[in-house]
């Protein structure tokens, strides 16, 4: 398990600075679907009218949202490091350590052997 955790810590690593990179924040704008990229005082258009699906998944993937999703998956592979130390905290099953690298499957670094086994 010391390989899936060193793993999925590197996708969280990546994830998070993928998400510091693209700026503040993106939202939504009109009914057109037009996305905008705020940082300060300047704003960018990202993606036109005719591209409201992708839009509205950008919205989705904020940023911010995406930080917050790291930190809480960091939480769980944090409370199965330390669940042998009794942490009372959460109990994380390997089976929850597999989900959680599911996503990365296509991942050079991912071996078949995590695959969650239900």
């Amino acid at each position: 398990m010391a390989d899936l955790i060193a793993f999925l810590s590197a996708r969280l690593d990546e994830d998070a600075a993928a998400a510091r990179r693209a700026g503040d924040s993106f939202r939504q704008i009109g009914e057109t679907g037009v996305i905008v990229a705020t940082e300060g005082d300047r704003a960018e258009e990202c993606a036109s009218a005719n591209w409201a699906g992708i839009a509205d998944h950008i919205v989705r993937h904020d940023p911010a949202r995406v930080l917050a999703e790291v930190n809480a998956k960091r939480r769980i592979v944090t409370a199965y490091e330390n669940y042998d130390n009794d942490a009372p905290e959460l109990d994380v099953p390997e089976s929850v350590l597999r989900l959680l690298a599911l996503p990365y499957a296509d991942h050079p670094d991912y071996r078949p052997e995590w695959a969650p086994t239900t």
